[in-house]
């Protein structure tokens, strides 16, 4: 896999963290989670990953994560501005004990704490306002409308941020240096709505919220309910395509024009595409290249053709297997493996000694972490 060979250093934290901490593992990285508790269950991304439990209010502790940094090549942190410092594991410390080391910052308002809100606390609700994407969310007359935490937390947060580290190795390989990555989720759900930013002079949009092309207005970029209580999602923008759309719902463009009258054309679509179950306005559009698709439930979405064609979901080997996507994007020589499920059988009490064996920790000085509280142990684990 691409990253086979890149050990990276995880600080337990939220769903940002541990996504970016996934998104390296899947793509061949080895990643150890340094959490505070044995108590993992609520972090269902942690699939590929070892664990090892330290209470970092104690120096031993400190002192340990300092050594792992030593032999590792990246670091991510989940905590508030100077939090790490406090800590005595801030990035003037950590690079220089390893000057190759990539040291991601992965907050809500900013790493460097600067602005009105750079020491706050926040949820992705929170950053998607300050950004002014939320702004951009919702119908025409009701409040902006957040599409639950998924902007911020894994668009601009997780997967951003395994970008930039991913860009920092990559420079790493001509200079010799590490640095540090300053991932904020303000930041970067601002970047990737960098279209709906840049585009605010075309004719798509100019009308508040809701009643625009692309947000609400336009009968033909909408989604419909149908006769079993399910929905068809309608993208036909282009001429083209709203002929076809026309076509199999055997309309005419008279009866339908497809830049005038939107409100009486949607209440018309409406009633069109209640009249029929999604199975059967799905044969029909499947035939039809009109940009009209069936809106698959999420439990749904694996067993679809053209899903399971490309393998876009993990093949379940049991009922009870939550539905977990493959890796993207998909490289053709060195391709990545969903990690969801590998090693969160196996045995902490053996995951700490091979962690700690790496920074030359026997099971006697275990013990004795151990018995400080420094190491957290199950009580039943016999070193």
């Amino acid at each position: 896999m691409a990253l086979k060979g890149f050990k990276v250093i995880e600080m337990a934290g939220l769903a940002p963290v541990p996504m970016c901490g996934m998104i390296l593992a899947d793509f061949g990285a080895q990643v150890t989670r340094i959490d505070k508790t044995l108590n993992s269950n609520f972090d269902v991304l942690k699939g590929g990953k070892r664990t090892i439990a330290l209470d970092l209010k104690k120096s031993k502790a400190t002192e340990i994560v300092r050594k792992i940094c030593k032999v590792s090549d990246v670091i991510i942190e989940p905590f508030r501005p100077g939090v790490m410092e406090k800590l005595g594991l801030g990035p003037e410390v950590l690079l220089k004990d390893n000057p190759k080391l990539i040291y991601a910052r992965l907050t809500g308002f900013g790493a460097d704490g600067r602005g009105l809100y750079g020491k706050r606390a926040g949820h992705d609700i929170n950053y998607i306002a300050t950004s002014g994407v939320l702004s951009m969310f919702g119908r025409k007359g009701e409040n902006p409308y957040a599409p639950v935490n998924f902007a911020a937390d894994f668009a601009g947060g997780g997967l951003l941020c395994a970008f930039g580290i991913c860009t920092a190795l990559l420079e790493r390989e001509r200079s010799g240096k590490g640095q540090i990555v300053d991932s904020a989720m303000v930041d970067g759900s601002a970047y990737v709505a960098s279209w709906m930013f840049r585009s605010r002079d075309l004719p798509i949009w100019g009308n508040s919220r809701g009643d625009n092309m692309l947000d609400g207005k336009a009968h033909f970029y909408e989604t419909y309910e149908t006769k079993d209580g399910k929905f068809m999602a309608v993208g036909a923008i282009e001429p083209q395509f709203y002929a076809l759309l026309l076509q199999g719902l055997e309309l005419t463009d008279e009866q339908a024009p497809q830049f005038d009258n939107f409100e009486e054309s949607k209440q018309l679509f409406t009633q069109i595409f209640k009249s029929k179950t999604q199975s059967e306005w799905t044969a029909i559009f499947d035939g039809i290249d009109a940009c009209v698709t069936p809106v698959l439930d999420w439990h749904e979405a694996p067993n679809h053709p053209h899903n399971k064609d490309r393998n876009v979901f993990r093949q379940k080997t049991d009922e009870s297997d939550p539905v977990v996507p493959n890796p993207a994007p998909r490289l053709s020589r060195t391709p990545a493996k969903s990690q969801y499920g590998v090693g969160t059988d196996r045995d902490y009490l053996e995951m700490a000694v091979e962690i700690m064996g790496e920074i030359g920790v026997g099971k006697e000085e275990m013990k004795g972490l151990v018995d400080d509280g420094v190491l957290v142990m199950d009580g039943k684990a016999k070193l």
